[in-house]
Parts: C-alpha cells; structure tokens; sequence
C-alpha cells in the first residue's frame, strides 16, 4: 500500500480581501481535486486573505499510480487562471516506510 500527499500554496487575487472571498477561489479548486477521487481541503494559510494551502492525499496499490493522481491534480491546481500556484511540497509513503 502507498499513500501520497502533495500540498499545494496558491496565491490569490488581490481581490481576496476577506475570508468570504477567499473561499470562493478555494472551494471550487478543492471540489475539482476530489474528482480525482483524492482527499482535498484547505490546510493551511487559514487566516490570510492572499494565499491559501491546499493539501490533497491519495492511497493505492501502485506508487506509480499514486504519481499519476497526483501529477493529475498539480495540473489542474497549476492551470487555473484566477490562481498562481506558487509551491507544491509532495510525499510518497509505503506500508515499509
């Protein structure tokens, strides 16, 4: 069993000036990712306007596939245009670690 965990900074527009707006960037990056069948919420950067951290987590059978859901989720974070995706810290872990 391997289990896979990226977390991913964004940054937000500069019309993000309250937790309101922010929500309505992160909410629907969060509801996308979880069509990937992963685990998805904000974790991090709770109480700034500006950025926000996205954390993202995956188990299967493979490492490879692991990598693919993964890579699969990097690409759609990374290719929304109201967000700048400025990091993305990933792990990879197996039943042996």
């Amino acid at each position: 069993m391997f289990t896979g965990t990226a977390v991913f900074d964004l940054l937000l527009p500069g019309v993000s000036r309250s937790l309101k707006a922010k929500r309505s960037y992160v909410r629907p990056i969060v509801a996308a990712l979880r069509r990937f069948e992963v685990s998805a919420a904000e974790v991090g950067a709770l109480d700034l306007h500006g950025r926000a951290e996205i954390g993202v987590a995956v188990v299967a059978a493979e490492a490879a596939h692991v990598r693919e859901v993964l890579d699969s989720c990097e690409r759609l974070v990374a290719t929304r245009p109201e967000t700048e995706l400025l990091s993305v810290h990933r792990h990879l872990h197996n039943t042996n670690d």
